[in-house]
């Protein structure tokens, strides 16, 4: 072989092999660093079937207490999936049980005026209300939205709305409680 050969095969061979390290150099992503990961993976995502059967759930725990509901069932962006209104609801209550869905999603925690202490914060009410004012309309203080967790993922939320805030809040918790169940079922 001769002397210009062997120089055009070493650069064929080297070079592309000094770049490819040179820039994982660069990048951080050289044997033995961890590098920050540009996806998520491993998440649980909410679909229509678990939020249908969670409006089923709900909306038989709410017959079972003579109450006639509007519930709302979102992805954890608080983006809809289910909606159902039942004979005889109130139309305006519609608006606020996705507006209920939507804070416990977004928000990753129970709706409602009271911290988890039990103690009034009133300065938190008042800013609460001016972010729902400021927002569009998209959060509340009411109580009836529960946020949806699945394996330590908040993965969406169920609102309710039409009854007391107590009274959305069980409805709610009865539809989740459904889906949880029917989870288990899978599992084993």
């Amino acid at each position: 072989m001769t002397a210009s050969r062997r120089l055009l095969l070493f650069c064929m061979l080297f070079v592309p092999v000094t770049a490819i390290l040179m820039a994982e150099e660069q990048s951080g992503n050289r044997a033995g660093s961890s590098p920050e990961p540009l996806v998520t993976k491993n998440r649980v995502q909410f679909n229509l079937a678990g939020a249908e059967l969670i409006l089923a759930a709900a909306k038989k725990k709410a017959a079972s207490m003579g109450l006639k509901l509007n519930l709302a069932v979102v992805d954890d962006g608080g983006h809809l999936l289910a909606f159902a209104r039942m004979d005889g609801a109130r139309p305006a209550s519609g608006y606020t049980a996705m507006t209920k869905a939507v804070t416990a999603a977004t928000f990753r925690q129970e709706t409602g005026p009271l911290p988890p202490r039990g103690e009034p914060d009133i300065l938190l009410n008042l800013s609460l209300q001016n972010a729902a004012l400021a927002s569009g309309g998209k959060v509340t203080t009411l109580k009836g939205g529960v946020p949806v967790v699945v394996d330590g993922q908040v993965i969406g939320g169920v609102g309710v709305g039409g009854g007391t805030g107590e009274q959305d809040a069980e409805v709610a918790k009865a539809g989740i409680a459904a889906l949880l169940d029917a989870l288990k079922d899978v599992t084993r």
